[in-house]
């Protein structure tokens, strides 16, 4: 009896060592699994970071070039190379009664960009935002000093189209009242009759030359965008050493 005591004890002893050592290997293969998704992490962080450093870069460049033609920036387009912010200028007429209006904000005030479409003398047209109204001043009626007509020759930033909403949280445009959420260029062009074969497939944002009466507010592009990735890539990156300091103390006094 003793001597099967004795067994039972030892094999008992025996599966609970082996049990602490299978713990131990998932345990250590989770914190690999954990610090390598930790690292990525930073490492894709700072990799956003030098992709936005460069864009913003780009950006800066861009504006300070001379404007082109519109049919520059078409060919640079067709070639597959990035339009969005270069400097262009156009010449035309603006059909006043078909503009289309983007919710938005300008320096604390709420209202709305003025997307005018222009008819060049071939005959094509292309969406200009004019710049910003207040709410109160939507309505063309209330800003008829702003309702140039005649040619027009508009200088300003070439912006691409958006093919799809941002985000889920942006509200669908409201295309019967005439507020536009997002970018939607093509619903733009068809909710006032524009043929979309003559319609030039980007955006231009008008420059800050003043409008008569004031309104719209020009110059209302946005080059703010958020660079926020070096403390991303710190904070995965801190994780990570917090994680292995974590783990090491853990080894340390498990051995002592």
């Amino acid at each position: 009896m003793r001597g099967r005591a004795r067994s039972i004890v030892a094999e008992t002893a025996s599966g609970r060592e082996g049990g602490g050592l299978l713990g131990r290997a998932v345990g250590i293969v989770l914190v690999l699994i954990a610090l390598a998704i930790l690292l990525s992490l930073g490492t894709w962080q700072m990799q956003r970071l030098h992709w936005k450093e460069g864009l913003l870069a780009a950006i800066t460049e861009r504006r300070a070039a001379p404007p082109v033609d519109l049919e520059t920036i078409e060919a640079m387009a067709k070639a597959g190379e990035d339009i969005d912010y270069r400097t262009v200028r156009v010449t035309g007429t603006y059909i006043n009664n078909k503009e289309r209006h983007f919710f938005a904000t300008y320096e604390g005030r709420t209202g709305y960009y003025v997307y005018t479409p222009l008819q060049r003398a071939d005959g094509r047209v292309l969406l200009v935002n004019r710049g910003f109204v207040s709410f109160e001043r939507k309505e063309p009626e209330m800003r008829k000093q702003g309702q140039l007509t005649g040619e027009q020759t508009v200088t300003g930033l070439a912006r691409v189209k958006l093919t799809e909403k941002p985000s889920w949280a942006v509200p669908n445009n409201d295309v019967a009242k005439n507020i536009f959420y997002w970018k939607d260029l093509d619903a733009m062009a068809a909710s006032v009759g524009l043929d979309p074969a003559r319609t030039v497939q980007f955006f231009v944002d008008a420059d800050a030359a003043p409008n008569p009466g004031g309104m719209p507010i020009g110059g209302v592009t946005q080059f703010d965008l958020p660079n926020n990735h070096l403390q991303y890539a710190v904070t995965w990156y801190g994780l990570a050493a917090a994680l292995v300091a974590v783990t090491g103390v853990f080894i340390f006094r498990r051995k002592r």
